[in-house]
């Protein structure tokens, strides 16, 4: 089967609309059932996978997500270039509510994960060059691909992968930003990591959907699940087009 691109929903995209003739596919992995069935169909003419992180019903916190499992199912099926859509919290100015961007760093603040391919006794050891964590190439092409479909993103920025699954507080997010972090989620790691490991092509399309602890114009904000919904699906709008753009269309 050859799939031209792979895409992982994140908290408040748990399908892809756009697809056609859609097939069912629940590959078990060595490394386990990944979140849930992987669905394949046809976008722009082209065949894409795509599959929920959290569970079609969220069922998965991010730090259960066997992360493995995903990228070793859609590997599988003959993904090789893997788009992940992440639900986001913004730090600085550039990412309020509603963006959509295209990070090009990150920082791991997650722990206990299984973080690696390396992990049962007797695997190969791998020490994957990370200094980009997202392929450059990838992203080039869905940046090319936001500007010819007209769909405002920004280029570039540092997401800061925090444990979850409570959200962080003003004093996490104050030492976030100090270190450099313009976007906070709590699934871009280990997934990155095991995408390299898997060598598989990967980028980031971030999805802002509130204002991060203490940062934005009211400081003193409560987050609601409803309000990241709402923003969620706003974001969501242009996202088809750049997929569409990105496959060709």
């Amino acid at each position: 089967m050859t799939i031209e691109l792979a895409v992982i929903g994140g908290t408040g995209v748990y399908a892809l609309g756009d697809l056609a003739d859609v097939e069912s596919h629940q590959p078990v992995t060595r490394y386990g059932a990944p979140s849930g069935p992987v669905r394949v169909g046809t976008c722009a003419g082209k065949r894409v996978a795509f599959l929920a992180r959290h569970g079609e019903g969220h069922s998965l916190p991010p730090h259960t997500i066997n992360y493995r499992a995903n990228l070793a199912a859609l590997k599988a099926l003959g993904a090789t270039r893997v788009l992940a859509l992440n639900t986001v919290g913004g730090i600085t100015e550039r990412f309020g509510p509603r963006v959509l961007a295209c990070p090009d760093q990150l920082i791991d603040y997650t722990w206990g994960r299984v973080s690696t391919l390396c992990e049962e006794p007797g695997s190969e050891v791998l020490h994957v060059d990370f200094g980009a964590p997202y392929t450059p190439s990838l992203r080039r092409d869905v940046i090319a691909a936001a500007q010819r479909a007209q769909v405002a993103l920004v280029d570039g920025g540092c997401y800061g992968a925090t444990q979850g699954p409570r959200l962080e507080t003003r004093a996490e997010i104050e030492r976030m930003r100090r270190d450099g972090c313009d976007l906070v989620g709590m699934t871009g790691m280990p997934e990155a990591g095991l995408a390299r490991e898997l060598e598989l092509d990967y980028a980031c399309l971030a999805i802002v959907a509130n204002w991060a602890a203490g940062a934005g114009p009211d400081a003193s904000e409560i987050i609601t699940l409803q309000d990241v919904l709402d923003n969620v699906a706003a974001a969501m709008e242009g996202v088809p087009r750049i997929l569409r753009t990105l496959l060709g269309e």
